[in-house]
């Protein structure tokens, strides 16, 4: 038997807990910005993906008025940093509501690097940076999607194999419904069949 949730009778947030419970897991956009008098903020954002290959863009998105996106709108950058697993405690740190003068990069005790084409740092352990200057935002509902088009990628070496970043080395974390995080798994290597080779 299925259950029935109409959005339009049920709470707005027991809504979202339905929809965060359901499409998952979600790759966690970790991203560092710096607000216009030059505070550095970092933040997890859930609700994140790529938008185009030419020119390249990834999106995430502000549920309210975050720092993050005010940061990004008055500056017009941001860097989407990797969210690997061993640093799961400070990724989840940087998730409190800090005010926008407080740096969670030095609340938490997180070490920065710079970047190479945008003002915002890099977070110097996670071994994936993607430096995006702002290509546009798309207000829906209580949230905005911003979109960023990426001009510079840096991935440490030791995630690479034969040039080409190794999921099990990066070992990304993934959000879940609830306080549910997910942890890297198994993967399945399944290559798309040619519509010419189908059998049957």
């Amino acid at each position: 038997m299925r259950i029935d949730f109409d959005p339009a009778q049920v709470s707005r947030n027991d809504f979202y807990r339905l929809l965060t419970a359901t499409v998952v897991p979600r790759p966690i956009a970790w991203v560092s910005t710096t607000s216009a008098d030059g505070t550095d903020n970092l933040a997890p954002h859930s609700f994140f993906t790529i938008s185009s290959v030419t020119p390249p863009i990834v999106q995430f998105t502000s549920v309210g008025r975050k720092d993050s996106l005010r940061n990004v709108e008055a500056t017009g950058a941001f860097v989407v940093n990797l969210a690997p697993e061993p640093l799961a405690a400070q990724i989840n740190a940087t998730a409190t509501d800090f005010p926008p003068s407080v740096s969670e990069f030095d609340a938490v005790g997180i070490a920065r690097e710079p970047s190479l084409r945008v003002k915002p740092p890099r977070v110097a352990a996670s071994p994936v940076a993607l430096e995006c200057e702002l290509h546009s935002t798309l207000c829906l509902g209580d949230s905005t999607v911003v979109f960023g088009r990426v001009v510079h990628a840096v991935v440490d070496e030791s995630v690479l194999t034969d040039g080409h970043p190794e999921i099990t080395a990066m070992r990304p974390l993934a959000r879940l419904g609830k306080n549910e995080w997910g942890t890297f798994g198994g993967v399945l290597d399944i290559a798309r069949v040619p519509y010419g080779n189908r059998q049957g």
